[in-house]
Order: structure tokens, then sequence, then C-alpha cells
């Protein structure tokens, strides 16, 4: 009996599943901004957008696991600091000495991870800190955002007792290859 399909054809048909399925895990730019320059707090060195410039915007971030690739990032949720307005999950400003996080857009998954931890991996410690917020892939570069670009899709943003227990100086506080799981 003659087969339908020759060797070829089924390797090939393999690997276009195998392309498809990665591509499905991918998480690419769902578009860009461009940026509006305002009154931005640079506390914690953070961006500021700039009139003209082009900012990629995100609404799904790289799929979770036990072991998910991230950057750390520092944050102030205090009133008045670089965090813009209150915390999306309960409207309220946390302290900088609390271990609290923003996710980017697709990892905070509207709102189902409010209130809930996370564990970090950095440094060579690991850390719990509670979800309090979003960093915004989406949107950016207004008032709302404090002017700051929007938020990349792989952001683990941070409070200052956060980097304290993973050990790190204030010198090296800003940008950290780190990796998280839901605590």
């Amino acid at each position: 009996m003659k087969s339908f399909f020759s060797t070829g054809s089924i390797i090939a048909i393999l690997l276009l599943a195998i392309f498809l399925v990665s591509e499905a895990q991918q998480c690419s730019s769902s578009g860009e901004i461009i940026g509006t320059s305002g009154q931005c707090n640079q506390e914690n060195d953070a961006e500021c957008c700039k009139d003209g410039d082009s900012y990629l915007t995100y609404t799904c971030s790289p799929p979770v696991s036990g072991n998910t690739q991230a950057k750390l990032t520092l944050n102030s949720f205090e009133a008045g600091g670089d965090g813009g307005g209150p915390s999306k999950c309960d409207s309220q400003y946390h302290d900088d000495n609390t271990r609290v996080v923003a996710l980017s857009t697709g990892w905070y998954d509207n709102n189902s991870r409010c209130s809930k931890y996370i564990t970090i991996n950095g440094n060579g410690v690991s850390v719990d800190a509670m979800v309090v917020d979003e960093c915004d892939s989406t949107k950016g570069c207004d008032a709302e955002h404090d002017y700051q670009p929007p938020c990349p899709n792989n952001v683990v943003d941070a409070s200052k007792a956060v980097w304290e227990a993973l050990g790190v100086s204030e010198d090296k506080r800003g940008d950290l290859d780190i990796t998280w799981s839901d605590a």
C-alpha cells in the first residue's frame, strides 16, 4: 500500500507544527505610541518619554512557568513616588519598606494576581512579594503614567524592600535579571 504522505511531507508538517506552537508562546508587540513629554518624576532613574520618540506596546507577556525569566526594576509605590498614582489593585499607596511589586500587563492578567504573592529569585536569593499594581505595557507617555514609556512585557517592578531582601546594594539597583513564579 502506498503512503499518502512522503517522509519529507511529514517532516515539513512536524516542523510547521513546532514553529506554530513556539510562535503561540511568544509575545510580540501589539503596536506603538508616539511619545509626549511632560512632568515626569525621575526618582529611581525612571525613564521619561521624549516628544516624537516611538515606544512599543504589548497586550501580552511571555508565558508564566515555574521559573519565568524577567527584568526586575525599581519603583516607588509611595505617594509622590515615581510609580505615579495609587496601586491598581487596592487604590492605595504602599510604603517603600514593604515587599510589593507591579507586573507587566500580560502577567498582571486583568487583576487576577492582585494581592497574591510571587516568589522572586535573583542575586542567589528567593523573596516573596505581593502584587499590588500593573506596570502598564499598553499605555504611557501621559499624565496618568507619569509621562513614562509603556512598560516592557517582561518586567517585575519592585519596591526598595524587595531589592533589599535580595541583598542588592543601592548602587546596583534598577535592572536585574531574575526569575519568578506564583508563590
